[in-house]
């Protein structure tokens, strides 16, 4: 899958108030990006997306089924 079906799974099933949805869109945006950034641009953008993934934290306890 690439980054435009996922945007567009993403819209086709209201997953913009999903956040880890548009982080993983995030990812495959880079990774098909990969090869025209240095390997420092790819590093930063790479850590930028895995501080965000990490402020998710564990939201969804508790509501499980309403999310997944």
């Amino acid at each position: 899958m690439d980054s435009k079906e996922l945007a567009g799974y993403i819209e086709a099933t209201n997953g913009i108030s999903k956040p880890w949805l548009l982080l993983q869109l995030r990812l495959k945006k880079l990774q098909e990006r990969r090869a025209t950034l240095s390997h420092e641009a790819y590093e930063i953008e790479l850590k930028d997306i895995h501080q965000d993934l990490m402020k998710l934290g564990e939201w969804w306890h508790g509501i499980e089924d309403e999310v997944f």
